[in-house]
């Protein structure tokens, strides 16, 4: 089992991404129809129009806070060397993904809206891969809680001082 314990900076980024990918997915079906409008010479719908600028700027916000992340992983090493068993591999593979995915799911967006919208199809592409993203992570959480029963999902919902790391370990 991979015993990695989280700051309360990594903890309150996770949720504050878990909370704000959602909205992207509630937002999204603005984007088209705030286009179509225009296209059509038509004036959007108002409401189109607020959850068109949400959803834009919260993928900004989203890429803001994900960079953060990653900072903070790669200058946060693990307090112990991580487990090479197939599911905590599985885990790495899944977590790096997600930066890619949403890094650069956000940074589609951006073209998308300010500098080229011929990328938008890949951008909604990008949105499809990360909600199976989303949907194995919580398969991963539910079989960690459930049929594992250990304290992976505990790890991203409280930080854990370094004396309780270390009883986790076993030290």
């Amino acid at each position: 089992m991979n015993n990695r314990t989280y700051s309360r900076s990594q903890i309150g980024l996770h949720w504050l991404v878990a909370l704000l990918v959602p909205v992207q997915y509630l937002t999204g079906g603005s984007i088209e129809r705030t286009h179509h409008a225009v296209h059509m010479g038509m004036t959007p719908a108002a409401w189109d129009v607020v959850q068109h600028h949400v959803h834009n700027y919260s993928g900004m916000v989203i890429a803001s806070l994900m960079a953060i992340r990653l900072v903070l992983r790669i200058i946060s090493r693990p307090q112990s060397s991580p487990s090479n068993s197939v599911p905590d591999r599985i885990g790495r593979v899944l977590h790096h993904g997600f930066y890619a995915a949403i890094i650069g799911q956000a940074s589609m967006g951006f073209i998308a809206s300010y500098l080229w919208f011929g990328i938008a199809p890949y951008h909604v592409l990008g949105s499809k891969i990360i909600l199976a993203m989303v949907a194995l992570h919580f398969a991963a959480a539910a079989w960690h809680t459930l049929v594992a029963k250990d304290e992976t999902l505990d790890r991203m919902i409280l930080p854990r001082s370094d004396a309780s790391a270390k009883n986790l370990q076993g030290n």
